[in-house]
């Protein structure tokens, strides 16, 4: 960790939502302003305010201490100790012929260093203060020549309630406008989830709903560019499809015509010749029109996944294949089960051309479905894995043209996944061949 840049170390420790880093934004700020002014108010108007009052009962003591010298004896005590209850606040007393001892605590707090500093200038007098025996007094005791003069005065005239004044207003307003800003940016940030939520179902092939456009000018512009781009994909994904079924259409036509004469004509080795030929183009029609229907309109509903499986599994078996399946109890997801079925169905009659056993395993893993088809075939060179799923693409050696179809089958199976916002993935299987991988989000 020490190695890491500080930029790295940095970003480990930022909030990852757009609402938390700019609720940083704005708060760093004012966090910085209010330890700026919290400094400059303790660094000088508190300093400044407990030195004056510490001046005024400093002042106040040396006046009371001046009216015993001037007029002593214990007949006028009672009416200078009632002038300073009067006019001071001091609750005073006098004890005669105590001494106070020769070492005074040192002040340990800002109030006793002021409070000592005063009454060294003021009195000039032996003194002793006492600010912790009481909870809501301060005591002074001053030496006379004849005793020991003792003064409790409240702590208020010592304190100033500015400080917390102070403290709450600083910290209240710094709540109302962090509760201020996160309603804003609440506000500001939900176009923005909208947006990544009409994203995400149009990416996964669901339904979504028509947004608004609103937000900040910016989040609108986006907005809007997404809402143009998937139109426009919806449209050319429409077009491919009318163009690919009209194609096919116009073709079943004549090749239906020409079926019809060879039969005619008659069975011969020519005509066994055309009629595997004209079968061939069929199959190629067939596998267009599965290509293009695999993003077609079929709408997204709840299906039971581990079912599906079932039936594929079992319309396999009844051709002889030897497949193993394994699902985790049921599995319910929203899918178009046609198109995951046409995907499944491929890479199970992929299996089936090269492979004796084929092993299929669903289940759930966190927060998306993941399936896993192995088989024992001789699988495919690493370095072709992503070739086989660009269209019309077929392996030469073992999965050849001759066993092969038309090259769409991993096309119309990829298609599929990615259609389900799910990636798929091929690698080497234990069993010795290919091994399909195949992650869907719930």
């Amino acid at each position: 960790m020490a190695g890491q840049p500080l930029s790295l170390l940095v970003k480990r420790f930022l909030p990852k939502s757009l609402l938390g880093r700019s609720l940083l934004i704005i708060v760093t700020p004012l966090v910085l302003l209010q330890i700026v002014s919290a400094i400059i108010f303790f660094e000088t108007h508190w300093d400044k305010v407990t030195l004056r009052l510490a001046k005024s009962v400093a002042g106040d003591t040396a006046a009371v201490v001046t009216l015993m010298r001037r007029f002593p004896g214990p007949e006028n005590h009672d009416w200078i100790f009632h002038t300073a209850a009067i006019h001071f606040e001091f609750k005073t007393t006098f004890k005669e012929g105590e001494i106070l001892p020769n070492q005074p605590p040192a002040p340990d707090s800002l109030l006793e260093d002021m409070l000592t500093d005063s009454l060294k200038s003021f009195v000039n007098k032996p003194f002793r203060l006492d600010t912790t025996s009481l909870d809501k007094n301060v005591s002074i005791e001053v030496q006379l020549a004849d005793g020991v003069l003792n003064i409790v005065t409240t702590r208020k005239r010592l304190f100033s309630s500015t400080t917390y004044v102070f403290v709450l207003w600083m910290v209240g307003t710094s709540l109302i406008l962090f509760a201020v800003a996160m309603a804003f940016m609440r506000n500001q940030v939900k176009p923005i989830r909208r947006l990544a939520d009409a994203a995400d179902d149009f990416g996964k092939g669901r339904a979504s709903e028509v947004f608004k456009l609103e937000g900040a000018t910016e989040v609108r512009q986006a907005a809007s560019a997404f809402a143009a781009m998937r139109d426009r994909i919806r449209r050319q994904i429409a077009q491919r499809t009318d163009m690919l079924s009209g194609v096919s259409h116009d073709l079943r036509t004549p090749l239906t015509r020409m079926k019809l004469q060879l039969e005619m004509l008659g069975s011969n080795d020519d005509t066994q010749a055309m009629k595997d030929d004209i079968g061939e183009m069929e199959r190629m029609l067939e596998g267009y029109l599965a290509f293009a229907r695999g993003e077609g309109g079929e709408n997204p509903e709840i299906t039971d996944l581990s079912s599906l499986l079932h039936d594929v599994s079992e319309q396999a078996r009844r051709l002889n294949a030897r497949i193993d399946l394994h699902t985790e109890g049921r599995i319910d997801m929203t899918l178009r089960p046609n198109s995951f079925r046409r995907c499944i169905t491929n890479l199970i009659e992929n299996a089936m051309r090269y492979a004796e056993h084929i092993s299929i395993r669903a289940g759930v893993r966190d927060d998306a479905v993941e399936i896993v088809i192995d088989d024992d075939g001789p699988g495919i060179p690493e370095d072709q894995r992503d070739e086989v799923f660009r269209p019309f693409y077929r392996l030469e050696g073992s999965r050849n043209q001759g066993t092969g179809g038309v090259g769409l089958g991993m096309s119309i199976a990829r298609d599929a996944v990615q259609g389900h916002g799910g990636e798929i993935k091929l690698e080497e299987s234990p069993m010795g061949g290919l091994r399909v991988w195949i992650r869907l989000p719930l």
